[in-house]
């Protein structure tokens, strides 16, 4: 979804030779419309759109409570536009010119992470607190309610859960749940552990679950009673 042509003849032609189902759209409101209509496997939606910009798209799909990752396509590099993605739910930004090798690269990241585990343990459910994690079916829970979570915010829920107590800078983060090399941008990281708190906290702003180590990173705790 992007509005020049060019870009969008390239990205379909390799996107359909890696045997994906293309659909496009040359304006934000017929991709939103789609977006709602449609459940796609991935959503590549450029920033600057005719009608309505792709951060609008990105926000009203996210109030949707659809949560089809989100590939923001940018000829802006400036570290606001990033954030501004980040915060209001997209996945992941690429910065324009790229090639789409690296659009192919990150969605089969993404991809990777989203399939379900194999290992023998994978059915057994990780309790912390009142959080329920399940890796084999990819849901998350607090607990009766499902937590609506991004494919982003699971991840790094997940990647928690499996080192609880660690302490995890914001560069270990990185390479670990993004999977690829994201040097200098860790406030990707502050941005995403908002979220998650948002989600899974009594109260985000004395979280129980995601701690701050100040000067270290983050950790997962495991509380000992939970507020109400």
């Amino acid at each position: 979804m992007d509005d020049e042509p060019a870009i969008v003849t390239l990205l379909a032609y390799n996107l359909k030779k890696e045997h994906y189902q293309v659909t496009t759209a040359n304006d934000g409101l017929t991709a939103l419309k789609y977006a709602l209509k449609i459940k796609f496997d991935f959503i590549l939606l450029d920033l600057m759109l005719p009608e309505i910009d792709g951060l609008e798209v990105t926000r009203r799909l996210r109030q949707e409570k659809i949560m089809t990752p989100i590939i923001m396509l940018t000829a802006k590099d400036a570290e606001f536009d990033k954030v501004m993605g980040l915060e209001i739910g997209a996945d992941d930004y690429l910065t324009k010119p790229f090639s789409p090798r690296e659009v192919l690269a990150r969605m089969k990241a993404i991809s990777r992470r989203l399939q379900p585990t194999t290992k023998a343990d994978s059915k057994q459910p990780i309790q912390i607190g009142q959080l329920r994690i399940f890796p084999a079916e990819y849901a998350a829970f607090r607990g009766q309610q499902k937590l609506q979570l991004t494919p982003r915010e699971y991840d790094l829920l997940l990647y928690f859960a499996q080192r609880q107590r660690r302490v995890l800078s914001r560069e270990h983060l990185l390479k670990g749940v993004w999977g690829y090399d994201f040097a200098g941008q860790t406030r990707m990281v502050d941005i995403q552990i908002s979220h998650l708190r948002d989600k899974i906290e009594p109260d985000p702003k004395a979280p129980q679950y995601l701690v701050t180590v100040r000067g270290f990173g983050y950790k997962l705790e495991v509380p000992d009673l939970e507020a109400n």
